[in-house]
């Protein structure tokens, strides 16, 4: 019999015991006393004893104020994955919603000591006013609305391409799905590119995955790679200052995260003995097996010399560590003398020793150099000297969501073929990119030397990707009063309500114990950049007077 049923009898039968009052009543109140919840059936009322709720382990429910049990939610903070309450990510963290209120109370007329939040917090280089390449945006409109084909405005080479794209694509629509893998035709493209850029070394279309941006192909790595409890766990060694996706995919995977501190004092350079003695240390706790390297540098801005990844592999190869190499930047290069040099090259050169052994993947993306464009999620990976039949896993992986974004696809495909010499649009394609990255360079060069007037910050050269990470010197006073929080936190917040400056802490990144650093993009465009950082010098120069 349902519990219900029998407390159902029990209420009928109370008429006898209790005529002056209704039977329900009576029968609820003795149930309501003992604090049993209730539950409806049909249209009548059946408590339930909160002794079997207990023995089956359920917590008591309290009621409403009409009566009805609120249901328990089965997904609550207590119950939900462990390790997703354990990932941060600093560039989309509390400043950032903060900084989103801010500009909301300023469009309904809130008075603030500022007239715009400015968001040098993330590498969007469109919401910073980089304009997108011309050619790239009018093959994208042509394979979204074929019709366009007809358009005598549209330039021949721009339509050429739409129709070799639409061509690989199933029912000759941007609209279907592609290969898990991604489309024969850009894989291929993306080969050439490689072996173009290595100056020859060869590039099997069968190695190269389409990634959902460079963090899809990063994410679906350390998921192959992490295995083991306790201390066989994987450990995966990342530099500090890292970006934040790569301490939030480790710790929602349930890896140990190795921390290896590159030198500021040098540049942001990496130093092998920094490595040997990280790897070291993680031995005793976990099982090391990857190690992590972004070049150029996110957030530092270095530019790795080709002595430094010459090191690196060699270490790799002792070690027996799988390497990630993300490379994501590798057309933003600023500074004289500095040089990208890819991973794979620099293996292929040193060697079959290395070139036949060593396991790499490495990530590129269409987010970030001159083309900026993030929000079309597009990129790849390139495997070399994988286990064939962990290929045969990696592609089953990918093919559980399908195919990577298509139209992020054949903007990757125009990224790794741009027009070439003599074709209609070569000329201004070669204009703009050139204008882009000649303005990044300027920016980069602006912000290192202004930041190094401001007595109390000290600022490394920018010498590629997208960012400056300068040392800060924060009062002791400031740090003593703030302990709710962390010292460049309050001072990137404070900073952000008196100026609307967005910015970063360092803490976010990862630095060493007892110092304290930001992270801004050079991506405002030169006027807004100008004003940006003088009011940080200003700000700065406040701060620290009212906490001496």
């Amino acid at each position: 019999m349902h519990p219900g049923c029998f407390y159902q009898s029990l209420v009928e039968s109370s008429l006898a015991l209790s005529p002056q009052k209704s039977p329900k009543v009576c029968a609820l109140s003795h149930f309501r006393a003992a604090g049993a919840p209730l539950c409806r059936r049909g249209a009548g009322l059946c408590p339930l004893s909160s002794l079997s709720a207990t023995r089956r382990g359920l917590p008591k429910e309290k009621m409403s104020e009409n009566g009805v049990v609120p249901r328990a939610k089965v997904l609550t903070i207590d119950t939900m994955n462990p390790t997703v309450k354990n990932v941060e990510y600093a560039v989309r963290g509390p400043i950032v919603a903060r900084a989103v209120e801010l500009e909301r109370e300023l469009s309904e007329g809130m008075k603030k000591p500022f007239a715009e939040v400015i968001k040098a917090n993330i590498g969007d280089a469109h919401a910073m006013g980089q304009q997108p390449i011309t050619f790239f945006r009018q093959v994208l409109a042509l394979c979204s609305y074929p019709e366009l084909l007809n358009d005598s405005t549209f330039p021949e080479d721009a339509k050429s391409r739409a129709y070799r794209i639409l061509q690989s694509c199933g029912g000759n629509s941007m609209g279907s799905y592609s290969a898990s893998q991604g489309i024969d035709s850009v894989r291929q493209d993306v080969a050439h590119y490689i072996e173009r850029r290595d100056g020859g070394v060869p590039c099997d279309p069968d190695n190269i995955y389409l990634t959902t941006g460079a963090s899809d192909g990063i994410m679906t790595m350390l998921k192959l790679l992490v295995c083991g409890e306790g201390a066989t766990r994987t450990g995966v060694m990342i530099s500090i200052p890292q970006y934040p996706l790569y301490s939030a995919a480790l710790a929602e995977l349930g890896a140990v995260q190795i921390n290896y501190y590159l030198n500021e004092e040098k540049c942001w350079s990496l130093d092998i003995s920094e490595l040997q003695r990280a790897l070291d240390e993680a031995r005793h706790y976990c099982s090391p097996r990857a190690l992590c390297i972004i070049n150029p540098g996110n957030p530092t801005g270095q530019v790795q010399s080709r002595q430094c990844i010459e090191d690196v592999i060699r270490f790799a190869a002792k070690e027996r560590l799988f390497l990630m190499a993300d490379e994501v930047y590798q057309d933003n290069v600023y500074a004289e003398g500095c040089q990208f040099h890819s991973f794979k090259k620099v293996l292929f050169e040193m060697g079959p020793e290395y070139s036949n052994t060593v396991e790499l993947a490495s990530f590129h993306s269409t987010s970030k150099c001159y083309m900026g464009e993030c929000g079309f999620r597009g990129g790849y990976m390139e495997v070399m000297n994988m286990d064939d039949e962990v290929k045969a896993q990696l592609t089953k992986l990918l093919s559980v969501r399908l195919c990577p974004p298509v139209p992020g696809q054949a903007l990757m495909d125009l990224v790794v073929n741009p027009p070439q010499p003599g074709e209609p649009s070569y000329d201004n394609f070669i204009k703009e990119r050139t204008a882009t990255l000649s303005a990044l360079a300027e920016k980069a060069k602006l912000t290192e030397q202004v930041l190094n007037t401001v007595q109390g910050i000290s600022c490394n050269p920018v010498q590629g990707a997208m960012y400056s990470f300068p040392h800060i010197t924060i009062p002791e006073k400031a740090i003593k009063e703030e302990q709710g929080q962390q010292p460049d936190m309050f001072y990137c917040m404070k900073m952000l309500e008196e100026t609307g400056i967005c910015l970063v802490p360092g803490s976010g990144f990862g630095q060493k114990e007892g110092t304290y650093h930001f992270r801004m993009t050079i991506l405002p465009p030169i006027d807004k950049l100008q004003i940006l950082l003088i009011k940080v010098k200003e700000f700065h120069q406040k701060f620290t007077q009212q906490y001496s």
